[in-house]
C-alpha cells in the first residue's frame, strides 16, 4: 500500500509554532483567535501543527491580532541562513529564548514578571533569580 500523506512542510510547522508561542505569550486562547479571524479554533489547531498552511493574508491578519511583525513568524525558521552580524551565536540564544518560553514555567514566569510596574522591582527579581542560579552552578 502507498503512503498518500503528505508530510507538512517545515517552514509551515515552524509558523505555526510561532502562532502557538505568540498566542500562548499572550494568553489567547485558540477559540478566541479563530474568533479574531471568523474561523473555528480547529483552523487555527491545523495552523499551530503546520497540517494547513497559513495563507499571506491570514498570517498578516494573525500578526495584527497577535501585535508582532509577521517576521516574527519567521524568525529562526528552518533553512535560514544565520548570515547577520550576530552569526550562530546570534540564532542560538534566540533559540533558548522560544524554548524558555515554550515551557510552562517560562511562560508563567513571564506573564507574572511583566506585571511588574515597579522598574527597582524587576531589576531585584533579575538579581534574585542570578543569585539563585549561580547557587545552583557552584553546588
Amino acid at each position: 500500500m502507498i503512503e498518500n500523506k503528505k508530510k507538512p512542510n517545515p517552514i509551515d510547522i515552524h509558523v505555526g509554532s510561532r502562532i502557538r508561542l505568540r498566542r500562548t505569550m499572550l494568553g489567547m486562547s485558540q477559540e478566541k483567535l479563530g474568533e479574531s479571524l471568523g474561523i473555528t479554533f480547529q483552523q487555527i489547531q491545523k495552523y499551530e501543527k503546520g497540517t494547513n498552511r497559513v495563507g499571506a493574508s491570514r498570517l498578516q491578519n494573525i500578526s495584527s491580532i497577535l501585535n508582532v511583525p509577521v517576521s516574527f513568524f519567521f524568525e529562526d525558521a528552518p533553512g535560514e541562513h544565520a548570515t547577520t552580524a550576530g552569526g550562530m551565536a546570534e540564532a542560538s540564544s534566540s533559540n533558548y529564548v522560544v524554548d524558555f518560553l515554550s515551557s510552562s514555567e517560562g511562560l508563567q514566569l513571564n506573564r507574572a514578571f511583566v506585571k511588574i510596574s515597579d522598574g527597582k522591582v524587576r531589576r531585584k527579581v533579575v538579581e534574585l533569580v542570578k543569585a539563585l542560579a549561580a547557587e545552583a552552578d557552584a553546588e
